[in-house]
Parts: C-alpha cells; structure tokens; sequence
C-alpha cells in the first residue's frame, strides 16, 4: 500500500511541473492536424481516382 501512496504522491508532483500549452497553442495545433488531414485526404482520393482509371484502361 505504501508503494501506491508513493507512486500518486510522485505522479502529481511530476504533473505540477508540466507547463500545460496555452489556448492559442492548442487552436493553432488543431488548425495545423486539420488542414493536414484534408492535405492527404485529397491527394490519397486523387492517388485512388487515378489508379482506378488506369486499371479500366488496362481491363
């Protein structure tokens, strides 16, 4: 029982030294992730169109 006093007495002290990223951060991060995932979205359905149109013209 002691180990686990001592394993959420550290935990929480090591959470306390975490500098937690800003709102503006966090807006900016989800910006970045978002249009990166329409990005290769896009290119991965014009890579798939574009296999898929060469495989009709092969069969």
């Amino acid at each position: 029982m002691n180990k686990l006093v001592q394993f959420v007495k550290e935990s929480y002290a090591e959470l306390r030294k975490v500098v937690w990223p800003g709102r503006d951060d966090v807006v900016s991060s989800v910006k970045v992730v978002i249009i990166s995932t329409v990005i290769i979205a896009a290119a991965l359905g014009l890579v798939d169109m574009l296999l898929l149109v060469g495989i009709r013209a092969i069969f």
